[in-house]
């Protein structure tokens, strides 16, 4: 195994390669899907695959903190913006899709469109 590397002696970072993590580390990606963020800790290991060229860092889970929620103002703000974003310039109506900026205006009203 090339980047088996424990102690992190080799490369900095205990090292594994793609699938041999030990159990208690997580990627942020599944740390996200368990509901949890790294919480400023620091990497804890990391993984090597692909000759080198692709990297994971690890956290480790009981360090992990819950994801934050969005306030309600957060939100809101958030809703206005993507309102904005998916209202046609030019016939005014609000589209179930973000309006393409390539376009500047909604599929029906571009020339071209889906008329």
């Amino acid at each position: 195994m090339v980047f088996y590397d424990p102690t992190g002696a080799k490369y900095g970072l205990p090292t594994y390669p793609f699938k041999f993590a030990p159990d208690g580390l997580a990627t942020i990606r599944q740390l996200r899907a368990q509901g949890l963020r790294p919480g400023g800790q620091d990497i804890a290991a990391q993984i090597l695959w692909r000759r080198g060229k692709r990297r994971a860092y690890l956290y480790r889970i009981d360090r992990a903190l819950p994801k934050r929620e969005a306030t309600p103002a957060q939100r809101e703000a958030l809703d206005k913006a993507m309102r904005v974003r998916r209202t046609c310039t030019t016939c005014g109506q609000i589209k179930p899709y973000v309006i393409p900026r390539s376009l500047g205006e909604c599929l029906d009203c571009a020339p071209g469109g889906a008329s």
